[in-house]
């Protein structure tokens, strides 16, 4: 199952789509998958008054069943993965598969809500075809490693489709066949440019919940006899040709283990409210901070980084010493470390645009370089280093040697509960429903009835 394969092997697309027929996940995915569902609906909440939500849902035309968490309204089931997935995605505080990097909880979650809401579907089916998206986004994003963001594609946009075609695949309990040809379906749908690095806008938050209702679309489509090319993955055409063209595709990190060994076991819950990348960074910045060194102390501080990393983090360097809003801030390495030192904190509310204009954060930023490693391990792991030199000459040196939050060092259930607890107050929810909330996901969670009622009785009219 490699870049050499034959025309004559199998078509990957029905190989997958027996996957989602019919694997049942480890009881790590599973548990992964509980983390997942509560994680992705507290952000959703947590930006529901956001501009780039509330455009979202007034683009929305068709009112349905189905809940854009956090709002009374209820929507058709396109409507309502696109506003859930956008909203998920958009404060950059969602789960993340180092070795992409991808983050599919965005994607799946809200595409598993819609198509459950829509057809009656059950807790029990809903967390197994979390199970089964996240799967296979994360491995397709292993399979050239880098070379969509080099094409200039979001990796989680264009994996992001086919994972949440066989998301509501698994929902709507289809066979290999047809979920084989909503695959290819989902080839044509997926879209996603980073251009949102030249200035901080919305699209990349979009990128989520498009591709959660590309999948929609493409299974329906499917049901109703539509087709798709069967190559969609490996064709001459195929996704990898025309969004990885730089690297050849190794298809045994897709297939290898498919349906017995779980990637997602390893899935990385966010700490802070920025991009992945930036996260060891973070923690390099708040020990300094911790140990009695100041601001003003500080003459420059050097980082040693992977060189995948600088053009979406560190480049061009004068844009990222001053982001120009809260967002561009999340994608800049020397702002997150700016805040999170001075502010002792790089939550949601470090990247507000009043914050990331602040002289102090702006003034420590411009202090902050890089130089490029070349045994840095990304993308197989998400490492920080600093070095910090002082007015009085001393050099301090500080290194965080994984993601926190990650595979090598999961957040613990206290840290999730309460991340989920402060997303959903800075919403605007109370105690009592934020407790209300919480229930119904452990409900859905533990195979009971999708009732996302909870979500929607405490909006804001």
């Amino acid at each position: 199952m490699n870049q050499h394969r034959t025309i004559e092997a199998p078509p990957l697309a029905l190989a997958i789509g027996a996957f989602a027929a019919q694997a049942q996940p480890s009881a790590a995915a599973e548990e992964v998958c509980r983390n997942l569902l509560v994680d992705i609906a507290g952000l959703i909440i947590a930006a529901r008054d956001t501009d780039y939500v509330q455009a979202s849902l007034a683009s929305a035309v068709d009112d349905g069943r189905c809940t854009a968490l956090g709002h009374a309204r209820r929507l058709g089931m396109y409507d309502a993965a696109l506003v859930n997935g956008t909203a998920a995605h958009g404060e950059d505080f969602d789960d993340t598969f180092e070795g992409g990097p991808v983050h599919p909880g965005a994607v799946v979650v809200p595409a598993a809500l819609a198509a459950a809401e829509q057809h009656g579907a059950s807790g029990a089916v809903v967390m197994r075809a979390i199970a089964i998206g996240a799967e296979l986004m994360c491995r397709l994003s292993l399979v050239a490693p880098q070379a969509t963001h080099k094409a200039g594609f979001h990796p989680t946009a264009i994996f992001g489709a086919p994972a949440a075609t066989v998301t509501v695949a698994a929902v709507l309990g289809l066979d290999a066949a047809t979920t084989a040809r909503a695959l290819g379906i989902a080839g044509s749908l997926a879209s996603g440019i980073i251009e949102y690095l030249a200035d901080g806008s919305s699209t990349k938050r979009l990128h989520a919940g498009a591709a959660a209702q590309a999948g929609l679309r493409a299974v329906h489509l499917a049901r109703a006899g539509f087709t798709g090319p069967l190559t969609v993955f490996e064709g001459t055409h195929g996704l990898f040709k025309a969004f990885a063209p730089s690297k050849a595709p190794d298809f045994d990190k897709l297939m290898d283990g498919l349906g017995t060994r779980w990637v997602i076991e390893g899935l990385a819950f966010k700490p802070y409210a920025c991009g992945t990348m930036t996260q060891p960074f973070v923690d390099c910045a708040l020990q300094l901070a911790a140990s009695g060194v100041t601001a003003e102390e500080i003459v420059a501080i050097r980082c040693k980084v992977g060189e995948g990393t600088v053009h979406r983090l560190w480049e061009p360097l004068a844009g990222k010493h001053r982001p120009p809003n809260g967002y561009a801030g999340k994608f800049s390495t020397p702002y997150c470390m700016a805040v999170a030192f001075i502010d002792g904190a790089a939550g949601l509310g470090q990247f507000t645009d009043a914050r990331s204009q602040d002289p102090a954060v702006q003034a420590l930023a411009a202090k902050i370089f890089y130089e490029i490693d070349p045994a840095d391990e990304y993308p197989r792991n998400f490492t920080g280093h600093l070095e910090a030199t002082l007015a009085d000459g001393r050099v301090v040196t500080l290194r965080q040697p994984h993601m926190r939050g990650g595979a090598h060092e999961p957040l613990p259930q206290a840290e999730l509960a309460a991340k989920f607890d402060a997303n959903l107050r800075f919403g605007g929810l109370d105690a009592a429903a934020i407790a209300d909330v919480r229930q119904a996901l452990d409900r859905l969670a533990a195979g009971g009835p999708v009732d996302l009622a909870a979500a929607r009785a405490r909006a804001r009219a």
